[in-house]
């Protein structure tokens, strides 16, 4: 899959993603709601024979506006690609999001964008979608410029879960801030999962027999301290079942920096300086101060038999599912 992280000013779409289908938005955790979106488009590219690309932005427009108040991504934007890539796209357009950006006319993100840039033949986006300086492009006014230019749209309404909630990507963050990775992966279709370098630490877990990868993940992420089933996919494919502990490593330090740190099962590679993904499959306990090493390595070993007891019984939930953590 091709992904742009440009404009129309400075490269030019390649022919054969010309005329294609468009689906429009953020698309931050590119949950269950935003598969309704991207499902439509991905129905009509196959239909009308044409290919199918997402149009999101970069960085998250409230970084640009609020930079004072970061935003934990679900799903950032090298992850955004690599989904929709397993959800069947054949290019991510991740438009720079600036100032600049924002001051345009709705009818120049039509105009430049979408007729002369991306050449789109369709445009799929959700019902409630507004573009333009000061919002003044909404869906009728998609629509109305579908007609004058040419291009098809369709506007999909919300969804909503089994119980007739809207999925919603700060649903989804409060899940995860609570630690209930188990309703998160139900909200978003697939297993949350992050990505990061792994990182040397104070190597204590090799000592105690329990050698890890470690990973710091964004500051803002709002994932509950604690322990977790998971699954380590390496750069080069290989996936490990594995326990995460996620927090600031109370028995051993004071005020610790929040890292990832992941013991994979049956594994005896170096994983320092690899980009690697993983998982969360279920939440196990809350981190906890022990009393000393002693009772820390004895609850460690507990996690790891349940952790596997937890693994060897997981289905994927979707394609996606299969696709990012089987």
């Amino acid at each position: 899959m091709t992904v742009f992280h440009r404009n129309e000013k400075k490269t030019p779409l390649p022919s054969r993603l010309r005329g294609g289908v468009v689906a429009i938005g953020n698309f931050d955790g590119v949950h269950r709601g935003h598969m309704s979106v991207l499902g439509k488009a991905l129905e009509l590219s196959q239909a009308h024979k044409r290919p199918a690309l997402v149009l999101t932005f970069e960085p998250h427009p409230r970084s640009v506006f609020n930079p004072s108040v970061p935003v934990f991504r679900l799903t950032p934007a090298p992850m955004k690609a690599r989904i929709l890539d397993a959800a069947g796209f054949h290019s991510v357009v991740e438009y720079p999001f600036d100032h600049d950006f924002a001051s345009r006319s709705a009818e120049n993100f039509v105009n430049r964008i979408l007729v002369e840039w991306l050449g789109a033949a369709e445009v799929v986006t959700g019902f409630d979608f507004h573009f333009g300086k000061g919002r003044e492009g909404g869906p009728a006014y998609l629509m109305q410029a579908g007609e004058r230019y040419g291009f098809g749209v369709t506007l999909v309404d919300a969804y909503r879960d089994e119980n007739a909630e809207v999925v919603s990507s700060s649903r989804i963050r409060a899940r995860l801030a609570e630690g209930d990775v188990s309703h998160a992966a139900g909200l978003l279709g697939y297993r949350y999962t992050v990505e990061a370098e792994v990182i040397g630490g104070q190597k204590l877990g090799r000592t105690l027999g329990f050698p890890t990868a470690n990973m710091a993940l964004p500051p803002e992420s709002a994932l509950k301290p604690g322990i977790y089933a998971v699954r380590l996919r390496r750069a080069n494919g290989d996936l490990h079942n594995a326990v995460a502990s996620f927090g600031h490593r109370p028995t051993v330090t004071e005020n610790g920096a929040a890292l990832l740190e992941t013991f994979v099962f049956d594994f005896s590679d170096s994983l320092y300086g690899e980009v690697c993904s993983v998982s969360f499959f279920g939440h196990l306990r809350d981190e906890m101060k022990f009393a000393g090493l002693e009772p820390l390595v004895e609850q460690m070993g507990r996690d790891c038999e349940e952790a596997r007891a937890l693994l060897a019984g997981v289905t994927p939930l979707s394609e996606i599912d299969a696709k990012i953590a089987f």
